[in-house]
């Protein structure tokens, strides 16, 4: 496979169910874990649920940072795409993990790209 990016999916639970619910402060903490983990922040779109809950995405150069908030179960699942070389995912994943106050999570590493025989023009060699 010729590598073009790698995708990390994060399942944090048994989070903080305030923190869940608060579209101000998750914002903030995709913001931070994109800038300390070296993205280039080009934009962002974020709704907050009634009664409770979260949905947003931070777009940045190498690609984006989104997460999706169920309070009522102290439930976050969260995305890290990136095509870019000084984006560190796993950076990214630990401050939201321990931002929102996870006790337990699990992520799935996922590289993706052309597969072999792939050529520039989308067809098989």
């Amino acid at each position: 496979m010729k590598s073009l990016g790698t995708q990390i999916l994060l399942d944090l639970e048994n989070c903080n169910p305030d923190l869940l619910d608060d579209i101000d402060l998750i914002k903030d903490i995709l913001k931070e874990a994109a800038n300390l983990a070296g993205a280039t922040i080009i934009g962002e779109t974020f709704h907050k649920f009634h009664p409770v809950g979260v949905t947003g995405v931070v777009s940045i150069a190498e690609s984006h940072i989104c997460i999706h908030t169920w309070p009522e179960y102290s439930y976050a699942s969260v995305d890290i795409f990136s095509c870019g070389d000084d984006f560190n995912l796993e950076t990214a994943s630990q401050i939201i993990e321990e931002r929102l106050e996870s006790t337990d999570s699990f992520s799935t590493l996922i590289e993706r790209g052309l597969r072999q025989g792939q050529s520039k023009e989308g067809g098989n060699k």
